[in-house]
């Protein structure tokens, strides 16, 4: 079965998650330098099969545009045009950075670790994708 792969994009570094090949669970891939992404998907699509890509869409509580939204946007037709026949979701981020550090807290990270930005992108697109898996589970049709 094909893999799930998640983007928490950002202007100068991406994390990545995806899920095991059971679509199970989600896990941390990697943390990418912006600029580079492209050709990092295009290797790790050549050799691993993915099912969507899924990408974290900013908003603020209110649901309008954040300063990050519009680049989403951007990256989102450039992965449409790089990678056509796979489905890209779009789905909610709000919190998840501060998930993300709860998380590291909860996980027992040293805070050297936790300020490592490219730590909390990592989880941050783990939670994006554990969270989009959870929204899957409970409406199936959407």
């Amino acid at each position: 079965m094909p893999r799930l792969l998640a983007i928490d994009y950002g202007t100068k570094r991406t994390g990545l998650a995806v899920t095991d090949p059971l679509q199970i669970i989600a896990t941390a891939l990697e943390t990418v330098r912006t600029h580079l992404l492209l050709d990092y998907l295009k290797n790790y699509i050549g050799r691993e099969e993915v099912e969507a890509i899924v990408i974290g869409m900013p908003s603020r509580l209110d649901s309008s545009d954040t300063h990050n939204t519009q680049p989403v946007r951007t990256f989102i037709k450039k992965l449409e045009g790089t990678f056509p026949d796979i489905p890209i979701h779009a789905h909610d981020e709000r919190f998840t950075s501060s998930m993300a550090l709860q998380a590291m807290i909860a996980g027992g990270s040293k805070k050297s670790e936790r300020r490592e930005k490219g730590n909390l992108d990592k989880v941050s697109a783990t939670i994006i994708l554990q969270s989009y898996m959870e929204s899957q589970r409970l409406n199936p049709l959407r």
